[in-house]
Parts: structure tokens; sequence; C-alpha cells
């Protein structure tokens, strides 16, 4: 029983890691699935099996090599002289992935709430700094919590998209785009988007359970649970005319089909879009801490007035212009990590 608890812990990490302000809010999945319609429910199959593969393999090779950060990870999968520059671009991504949550954390703020984006940023940047005192315990504390609540909430979603009218219009809604090259490059570029920076944090989070087994389990559940979720979102989303068009599209078909859960759901929307800022703080601290020999808080800090930088640019386009960027740039890592043997 305590590898299973400790397999789900490992999952609600992985899961909260790679939801954050795109997943969470339905933007990114209409960024790379929605907007193929029901070609996009096969990018999503192609992506689940990716990330049940691809992130167990990550964190059962990170306990063999002992390796403490991604950096370690890098030069094992690359060598070191080519993992100066992955981890130079890692960085880089952690960064602006960072400023999208933030960002992301405003339009919700701004968008929903009516409220000024200076009261998201300062809320959002308070807690996280509270959770990351708290370490590891703090980081699962709250993935443990907001994870199951999302899952629960999408599946909830989706049952109310089913009962529509139109629901079988909707989902086998056609596309130009349909069925082309495009589908399986969103596919592949957004697995290894997500699981470059997922590593950030699956990397010392599996050395420090140093449990195969549970790691293995962890990233099995893990998978499952993000197909599930991106699934439910997508067959959602179909169902919200010009889709293309909002910010936060999941907040929109909410209000307009269970209006009587839209705040809870939007303190939902929040707690994702946290869950992926600070595993991609403790991330970046982890690597920064082994180059300056000070406290993590004023690691954290520093990071903190970098992204918020960065997060002044408006978060949609932030969101369509980094991403697929960093997505495509991302599959040397995808292609190096699925031919890289894990010791039996």
């Amino acid at each position: 029983m305590k590898k299973w608890t400790g397999a789900f812990q490992v999952a609600a990490v992985y899961v909260g890691t790679v939801i954050g302000a795109g997943f969470a809010t339905g933007k990114e999945i209409v960024e790379f699935f929605s907007q193929y319609g029901i070609a996009g429910f096969i990018g999503i199959l192609l992506v689940g099996y990716l990330f049940i593969f691809l992130g167990s393999k990550i964190m059962t090779i990170s306990i063999e090599i002992r390796a403490k950060s991604y950096e370690e990870f890098n030069e094992y999968l690359f060598g070191k002289k080519l993992a100066k520059i992955m981890n130079i671009f890692t960085m880089l991504m952690l960064i602006g992935v960072c400023a999208v949550m933030l960002s992301g954390a405003e339009a919700l703020f701004v968008e929903q709430l009516h409220l000024s984006k200076s009261i998201g940023s300062i809320i959002t940047i308070t807690l996280a700094l509270l959770v990351m005192a708290m370490g590891v315990r703090g980081i699962f504390a709250v993935n443990t919590f907001v994870v199951p609540m999302l899952i629960i909430f999408n599946i909830t979603l989706l049952i109310v998209t089913l009962t529509n009218d139109y629901f079988i219009q909707n989902f086998w809604l056609t596309s130009d785009k349909q069925f082309s090259w495009r589908v399986i490059m969103s596919a592949f570029s957004y697995s290894a988007f997500n699981l470059t920076l997922a590593q950030a944090v699956l990397v010392p989070i599996a050395t420090e359970v140093n449990d195969k087994e549970i790691v293995k389990r962890g990233g099995i559940l893990g998978g499952i649970f993000l197909t599930v979720i991106l699934a439910a979102s997508h067959v959602t989303l179909l169902s919200l005319p010009e889709l293309m068009i909002f910010e936060i599209p999941m907040a929109v078909i909410v209000k307009s089909t269970i209006s009587s859960i839209y705040v809870v759901y939007l303190f939902i929307i929040y707690g994702e879009i946290f869950t992926s800022l600070i595993g991609n703080l403790y991330g970046l601290e982890k690597q920064i801490k082994k180059y300056i020999s000070v406290k993590s808080v004023f690691i954290y800090l520093g990071i903190i007035m970098i992204v918020y930088g960065i997060s002044r640019v408006e978060y949609g386009k932030l969101l369509s212009l980094l991403y697929p960027a960093f997505g495509y740039i991302s599959l040397i890592f995808l292609v190096l990590l699925w031919l890289k043997p894990v010791k039996k």
C-alpha cells in the first residue's frame, strides 16, 4: 500500500507539472489539438502513450544514474558538450514557462474575476514563495490536493457535454487541417515540450524517492491521468463555437453550462497554474544552486523578478509564441530519450 501511496504522489506531481496555465485554461489544448477537430483526439492518444512510456523512463534512468538535476540527466542523454547547450535551452524554457504561468494567473484575475493584474501577481508570487519554503513536502501537498479535484471536475464537465444535443456533430467537427501531418507534429512537439520541462521536476523527485517500482507506477498513473484530462478537455472544448478567440475557453464553457460551480472551477484553474509554476521554480532553483552558493529564497526572488518582466507580454501571445517553438526544438530530447536503453 505504501508503494501505491508513493506512486500516487509522484503521479500528482507529474500531472501538476505538465498541467499549467495553457492546459488548465484550455488555451494550450486548443493550440495543439482542438483546432484539428476529431484528428486532435487521435493526437491526444499518441501523446498519452508517450507520457506513460517516456515519463516513467525519465524517472527510472534518473535513479540508475543518481541524477540530482536535469543538467546531469541531459549529460547522460547528450554527452557533456551538447548537454551544455541543452541545459541553457532547458533553463530558458523553464523561465519562459514560469512567465506564461504568471501571465496566465494574471489573465484569470483580469478576464474572469475583473481584478487588476497587480493583485494577481502579488497573490501568486506570495503563495509561491510560501510553498517553496516548504520544499518537496510543499510541492507534494499542493499537487496531491489540486490534481484529483481537476480530474473530477473535467469528468463532470465531460458528462454535461455528452448530454448536449450537438455533441456528435461537434466531436466529428471537420477542419481543413484535419488528418494532416500537422496533427502528428503537434502531438510529438507537445510531448517533447512537456517532457523536456517535466524532467526538471521528475529527475530530482525520482532520485529523492529512490525506488524504481514507485516511480514507474507513478509515471504510468500520471500518464493515464494526463490522457484522461486531455481527452475530456478536448471533447468539451469542441462544444465551444469559435474556440480560438478565447484566452480561457474552459472558463467560458463552465460559465455557460454549469454556472453554479463557475467560481469553484476558477479556483481549480488557478490551482493548476500554480502547481506548474512551483514545479518549474523548484527545478530552476535546484539547477542554479549548483552554481551560486546563496540561500534558496534569494534564488527564487531573482527568478521571479526575471519571470515577472517577461510576463508583461499578453498571456495568449506569450503562449502561442513560446510553446510551439519550444516544442519543435525539444524533439531532439524526445528522440534521444526514446532510444536510450534502460538497465534491467
